[in-house]
């Protein structure tokens, strides 16, 4: 028989530096959860990643105090940012002067990358959605 799932746990920890502190700790804290096994687990998971790279992921807690994780891709502003080599995006957009800029080509690798964790039929819709991204954030998009 599966188990009873209690609820979810949507949390965006950097990669290798889960640990029981907020907001990771009080989330599962509250649920009953065995925090230091889910940070060893996040973790280890995470260790081929870039270290301090945003990763989404969706806790899923059960009746018996056990929990599963699944781990997303990055959010887009992450990769948008390390593409165009920016801290962060422009505050005010739409009144000139960008921030930086980034290549269509660049565009289609992150979409190559994102494509699963995403609803967008084709690369070339998620490639429109990453256009609209970085335009908001104060990007300019170039051919190439």
């Amino acid at each position: 028989m599966a188990k009873k799932i209690t609820g979810y746990i949507k949390l965006q920890i950097p990669a290798g530096k889960a640990n029981p502190s907020p907001p990771v700790g009080p989330a599962l804290g509250q649920r009953g959860l065995n925090i230091m096994q889910f940070c060893k687990e996040f973790n280890a998971a995470t260790q081929t990643m870039e270290p301090g790279m945003p990763v989404p992921v969706v806790i899923t807690a059960y009746g018996d105090r056990t929990f599963s994780f699944i781990m997303k891709s990055p959010p887009n502003t992450y990769f948008l940012k390390r593409a165009a080599k920016i801290e962060k995006g422009s505050s005010t957009v739409g009144k000139g002067g960008a921030v930086g800029r980034v290549t269509m080509s660049q565009l289609r690798e992150i979409a190559a990358q994102k494509i699963q964790d995403t609803n967008a039929n084709d690369i070339e819709g998620l490639v429109r959605m990453l256009i609209g991204s970085a335009r908001s954030m104060g990007l300019t998009v170039v051919e190439g």
